[in-house]
This record gives structure tokens, C-alpha cells and sequence, in this order.
């Protein structure tokens, strides 16, 4: 009997918004690692399994990183721009993730 092909959990969807694409991002790939722009209230467990289930790769580390939001002004009137969650996401030896294509 075949084996049954997994789902992936659309919450997963939820966990990870977007790659982080940036000069430092792209060092860190070097270094097999990949960042991810990620919910704010995201945990490291939640984070390793989505990227796991979305990317079928092997994570050995995530590294999280909260930007907090700058104060700027907009026709004078000061405002207070979104706070960010960043994940590092370290990968196991061999594994890539490609973000400039889709999942």
C-alpha cells in the first residue's frame, strides 16, 4: 500500500510572512543559514517546524530578532512604524532554500 502524501498545516501559512532579503542576509547564506520575516508572536518550536514542513529541509538552529519600529513623522505629525520578528534559520550541511522562487 502507497504511503499517504502528508499536508502541510496551514498554519504554517501563518508562521513564516516572507524571506528577509538584504546585503547581510545574503552573507549569512553563506553560512547556511536563510532569514525570515516571521509573526511577531511566533516561538522558536513553531518556526522550526514550519520551515521544516514548507521547505523539507533539516533545521539546526532558529535565532530570533525583534525590530522594533521607528519613530517618523508624516506631514509633520509623528508616527510609530510596525514592529518586525526576524528569524535566523540555521540549516543542516547539504540542505538550501532558494527564496527567490515560491513555496
Amino acid at each position: 500500500m502507497a504511503k499517504k502524501q502528508e499536508q502541510i498545516d496551514v498554519r504554517h501559512y501563518d508562521v513564516i510572512v516572507a524571506p528577509h532579503i538584504t546585503e547581510k542576509s545574503t552573507l549569512v547564506s553563506e553560512a547556511n543559514a536563510v532569514v525570515f520575516k516571521v509573526a511577531n508572536d511566533a516561538s522558536k518550536p513553531q518556526i522550526k517546524a514550519a520551515v521544516e514542513a514548507l521547505f523539507d529541509v533539516k533545521v539546526t538552529a532558529v535565532n530570533t530578532i525583534v525590530q522594533k519600529g521607528k519613530t517618523k513623522k508624516w506631514k509633520g505629525k509623528p508616527y510609530t512604524r510596525s514592529d518586525i520578528k526576524k528569524a535566523i534559520v540555521t540549516l543542516k550541511d547539504g540542505d538550501s532554500i532558494d527564496v527567490t522562487t515560491g513555496i
